[in-house]
């Protein structure tokens, strides 16, 4: 019989995997998460970043990776601030750990005044252009992330407005991170460009900094095989991470071959 690890953390790691603004688990159709590794979901519904973050936290006992995409990365930002003996690993792709700037704001308060004037599928189709690497990105590429933001809805569009709103900057908590960081970026990203990366990466001890060359902000739906590679990567390195588990007596219990 094996021995169950604190707060519940038994058998392989779990993933909770955030995804971006007006995206959705269908961001990761295409990644092939690790086997045998629960996979959870963590919508992003809550108006405001701490809000969010005590919803992943609770999406599982125990240890996890935590995995994001933009807005869910920068939500995995205050999970790591508020709670770091539960984050195993993090994944942080197509992010910024910066605090808003005063043009992001007045964007925010543009969309969120179409979406409330009843204008959600124009408010969408501005997003649109920095999604990919390009403009105006295949057709089904562009459709596949319609289909997401019409799923998420006007309600849940706007909360994620708020909730940017409410983020600050993440650099000094990202100094303190001690588990196995990947930072993951596109090198034609319009929205969060290489030099946001760097500067992630910079400010973690030991990170794994990957660009994924050509590719934009939607790195899950445009390259899927270089985010489970990492994913890959990620995992087994949180794995290999995990302290040992000490009975009262100090000794490492014995486990099944």
């Amino acid at each position: 019989m094996s021995t169950a690890l604190p707060d519940g953390a038994t058998g392989p790691l779990p993933l909770v995997v955030v995804p971006g603004m007006l995206c959705d688990h269908g961001l990761w159709s295409g990644v092939a998460f690790p086997e045998h590794h629960q996979v959870r979901h963590v919508a992003l519904t809550r108006p405001d970043i701490g809000r969010q973050a005590e919803e992943v936290l609770s999406a599982v006992p125990g240890p996890f990776v935590l995995v994001g995409l933009s807005l869910g990365a920068i939500v995995g930002f205050e999970v790591l601030r508020r709670a770091p003996e539960r984050v195993a690993g993090f994944c942080a792709m197509s992010t910024n750990a910066g605090a808003p700037r005063p043009e992001q704001y007045a964007a925010w308060r543009a969309m969120d005044g179409l979406i409330a004037e009843g204008r959600f599928e124009e408010a969408v189709a501005r997003t649109l252009p920095g999604m990919f690497d390009v403009p105006a990105p295949p057709p089904e590429l562009a459709a596949r992330y319609r289909d997401m933001a019409y799923r998420i809805g006007p309600d849940a569009a706007r909360a994620q407005l708020a909730a940017q709103a409410t983020r600050s900057d993440a650099h000094g908590t990202l100094r303190t991170a001690r588990c196995p960081v990947t930072v993951l970026y596109g090198t034609r990203d319009a929205l969060c460009p290489p030099d946001f990366h760097r500067a992630i990466a910079d400010a973690v001890p030991d990170a794994r900094l990957t660009a994924v060359p050509g590719a934009g902000h939607l790195l899950p739906v445009q390259q899927p095989g270089p985010v489970t590679t990492a994913l890959r990567a990620l995992v087994a390195a949180a794995e290999g991470a995990r302290p040992a588990l000490r009975t009262p007596g100090g000794t490492a219990p014995s486990r099944p071959a």
